[in-house]
């Protein structure tokens, strides 16, 4: 059985609005969820960005059954992996072991903020194996004194730990990734049905670990509404990991996708109420290897009718599918 997510998108939705909708899905049955981690959104239309470890911590505290994660956040500009290790370990607490941390390299769009640059992407992965090094040693307990190549860490130690810590989720999108996660992560992450990555991470030693996937749609009964509304918030999406790290803002996002259609949005994400349209999205993943698929409802508006026909219509079909 493949398990279905939901995500809690905070690029579209308010901090009270997202823990609303996420005791929902716990509600109609998804099996798990994730949340983004985001300073900005893509598009100004999405109008969001509150601070996902306030949702988190709140969501926590809302929902008693449905996983947690971070999908996905960067331990290494704005954010120290001290602080990463600290917030993990407390909302693995608060959750009563639900939560997994999903890290990748980040995104310029986001980590821009603090100023501090925004780096090749080679010393990006440098920076985040130093970081996924410094969180795995807060989580054994003790103190941890480290002074590397990127972060220096004095006589830290984490009070509040967990009997089991969080797994560690790494993002991938090539051979660089893939490598770095089959070393460190307890699961993969990617947003992309390629086989190629989850063979990758198998050769590099993740063989048998969890591998999330994540997929935009858009339900409303109308389809025209549904095209509408996912070019107009979600048209960056097929841009590709490689131009979508590097964008400083929103209106970047907004140039870089001026050309981009409503048809060429509705080729690549499902639109409507049709389930077999949605089945039929995320059979890819399936085919590749992913065993977990998150769901992103484009539009915070629409996520209540989405998780009430996802109670009704497209869980049951997907089950069915893929039992």
């Amino acid at each position: 059985m493949v398990r279905i997510g939901y995500t809690m998108m905070t690029e579209q939705a308010g901090p009270r609005e997202l823990v609303g909708h996420v005791v929902r899905a716990e509600e109609v049955g998804y099996d798990f969820s994730v949340t983004s981690d985001h300073y900005f959104p893509w598009l100004r239309a999405q109008g969001h960005a509150p601070y996902a470890w306030s949702v988190l911590g709140a969501a926590a505290q809302a929902t008693t059954r449905i996983p947690l994660m971070t999908y996905v956040t960067c331990p290494s500009v704005r954010y120290h992996p001290a602080v990463v290790a600290q917030k993990a370990a407390t909302m693995q607490l608060l959750s009563g072991g639900r939560f997994r941390l999903g890290l990748g390299s980040g995104e310029n769009l986001n980590e821009h903020v603090v100023g501090g640059g925004w780096p090749a992407v080679d010393v990006r992965h440098e920076m985040l194996e130093e970081a996924v090094e410094i969180i795995q040693a807060l989580f054994k307990g003790g103190h941890v004194t480290r002074h590397g190549t990127h972060f220096d860490v004095e006589s830290a130690r984490l009070w509040d730990l967990p009997d089991e810590p969080p797994p560690i989720g790494i993002a991938v999108s090539g051979e660089q990734s893939c490598r770095l996660a089959g070393r460190f992560a307890d699961l993969v992450i990617a947003t992309e049905p390629k086989a190629g990555l989850l063979e990758a991470f198998d050769r590099h030693g993740g063989a048998g670990k969890p591998r999330v996937g994540q997929l935009p749609v858009s339900y409303d009964p109308d389809r025209e509404t549904a095209v509408k509304r996912a070019h107009a918030q979600f048209r960056w999406f097929g841009s590709g990991w490689k131009v979508n790290a590097e964008l400083p803002h929103p209106d970047s996002f907004e140039a870089a996708t001026q050309f981009v259609t409503p048809d060429d949005v509705a080729a690549s994400i499902p639109c409507g109420d049709d389930p077999d349209a949605f089945v039929e999205a995320v059979r890819p993943y399936v085919e590749a290897g992913f065993d977990e698929v998150a769901l992103v409802q484009i539009g915070g508006d629409a996520q209540e009718p989405f998780l009430d026909w996802s109670e009704k219509t497209l869980l049951p079909a997907l089950r069915e599918a893929f039992a």
